[in-house]
Formats: C-alpha cells, structure tokens, sequence
C-alpha cells in the first residue's frame, strides 16, 4: 500500500478547505474531497479525535479516494481551525459534550442530503466517541460506521469511577476552563508524545510539519471541564439501553495497548452492538492505528476496506 509523501504534507489537487457555519453563527473549518472519474462509491464523513486536524490523514484519505470514495472532515468545535471556545487558544475547552452533538446533527443533515450513494460515518478517538453517540441518539443513520480507537473511557489509572470523582473535585474548584495539565496527552506520565500516538517517527513528524506550517492549528491540553464531560460522557454512553438496539453496521478498531483511551472500554461497548465487528491490535500499536507503522496501519485499512465493500454497497 503506497504512501506517497505528496498526500503526507500537502493539501490534495481537487480538494478543498472552506468554512461551515452551525445554526449558532459558529464558525467551522471542512474539508471536501470529491470522487473523481466513473467510478464513485459513495461518501466517508471522517470525524477525528480532541486537538486533531484533517491534514494528519491526508494519507489514508487519499488511498479511500483513489478508490472512488468522497471525503469529507470537520473539525470540531473549538479545534483544529474551527473557532475556539477558550480565550486561551492552546486549551482544548468545552462546556458540555452536547454542544458537539449537536453541531453534529446540524453538520449531518446538510451533508447526507448532498450525498449521493453510501454514507460512511468515521471516527478516530474522541470523534468515535461522538458519532457513536450521534448514532444511537438518533442524530445520524448512516449505512456503515466505523470506530477506530475510540474513546468509550478514558485511561485512568484510578479507575473510571474515581477518576471522574477525581476530576470533578478538582476541576469544579476556580475556573474549569484553565488547562488540566501543562504538557503532553495526559498527565503524570514519563512516555513521550510520540510513543502515545505512533511507532512510526516520520508520521508523527507529519504532524509537527503541519503544527509548524499552520500553528493556528496547534491545541494544546484540554480544560477540567473537558476532562470532566468525557468522564461523564463515556459514562453515559457504556450504560446506554440503546446501544443495543444501534443497528448501523459498525466496524470497531481496538488497540489494546492504548495508553490515552481505554480498550477495555470499547470492546465492552462493542459488544453490546447488534451488528458490529471488532479487529484488534496488541503492543504493536499505539492510539494513531491509521497513523502506525505500515504493517500495522496497511492491516487496520484492509480490514476496513473488506469491510466497506461487504456492507457498504449501492
């Protein structure tokens, strides 16, 4: 499977980067690349995780694409090059998990109506969490979803239930919009950046490029109340009666040496899905599956390719 640096670190012929506004006024960055030629399957919505931009998959959009697969990506509220919500830029802030459902919701609907074929609905992280959410609250119905390390808990090493106890008694103390922690993914940790994201040096180089070329981009740690809502979040949703009833065919990647999300979590949740399928990577993948080592990232792409075209078919 190709990886030609050319997708890695420029903007792709025929794409483009344009501006979404939600039924608020907010101001959102999208990225469109059309199918090209006779050969067009349908649409992949690619939503990513906190603090990630489109740029850092270029890469594998561009195999999807060669594939006659529409691609699109929004960046979140409050990220990427979407307004922020913090009037410290660099802190990942949000007051309720709710608000990105429901720029979701909007963002959907102007979406799938424009689409013409197969609808995928994507999500890496914080974005699987979100659509998976989206999905079993109604919001969205596509004909195949898929999850790739997605953020069904969060890795604590006190544990889901203390952990949110935790968060909540120090975020809720002063302003929950200051930064939880100073440096890195998470706190009290002496891994590096990379090693929680990717084996893979020059694709995590890829993501510096871009931080350096367009530093506006760049999010630094999330607020308390962040870190409070997806406590709450996830919560929620793993309790949720109706996951069990989300009938979207759903593609589930896990990487169960995940050291910013919890696997555990995800294959608990995946589980409850009547239609899903899971794949699962050991320690040779960190949270960026998409973004790992060839051998592991080219089997995470076959696997959702087999996928897309046994259940995503006109």
């Amino acid at each position: 499977m190709d990886s030609p640096q050319s997708f890695r670190r420029a903007i792709p012929l025929g794409a483009a980067i344009t501006r979404w506004h939600g039924p608020d006024g907010w101001e959102f960055r999208r990225f469109d690349w059309p199918a090209e030629g006779t050969i067009r399957r349908g649409n992949i919505l690619f939503e990513g995780g906190r603090g990630d931009i489109f740029e850092k998959y270029l890469e594998v959009f561009a195999h999807w694409h060669a594939q006659g697969w529409s691609i699109t990506s929004l960046d979140w509220r409050g990220q990427g090059g979407s307004g922020r919500t913090s009037p410290d830029s660099h802190v990942g802030h949000i007051e309720d998990f709710g608000t990105f459902i429901a720029d979701f919701a909007a963002f959907w609907a102007e979406w799938k109506l424009a689409a013409v074929g197969p609808t995928v609905l994507m999500g890496h992280s914080m974005g699987g969490h979100l659509i998976l959410r989206a999905m079993t609250e109604g919001v969205a119905k596509p004909d195949v979803a898929v999850l790739i390390a997605p953020m069904l808990g969060l890795h604590s090493p006190l544990g889901a239930r203390l952990g949110e106890r935790m968060a909540k008694l120090l975020g809720g103390v002063g302003n929950s919009a200051r930064p939880a922690w100073r440096d890195n993914e998470r706190p009290a940790t002496t891994v590096t950046r990379q090693a929680l994201l990717t084996h893979d040096r020059s694709r995590y180089d890829d993501e510096i490029f871009w931080q350096t070329t367009k530093p506006e981009l760049l999010l630094g740690p999330p607020s308390w109340r962040w870190v409070m809502q997806a406590f709450e979040s996830t919560r929620r949703q793993r309790d949720d009666p109706r996951l069990k009833t989300m009938t979207v065919p759903t593609l589930v990647i896990v990487a169960e040496a995940d050291k910013l999300v919890n696997p555990k979590a995800a294959l608990q949740v995946a589980a409850k899905l009547p239609d899903a399928r899971v794949v699962r990577f050991g320690k040779e993948s960190s949270h960026e599956i998409l973004r790992e080592r060839d051998a592991i990232r080219n089997r995470a792409i076959g696997e959702i390719d087999i996928f897309l075209a046994a259940r995503a078919r006109a």
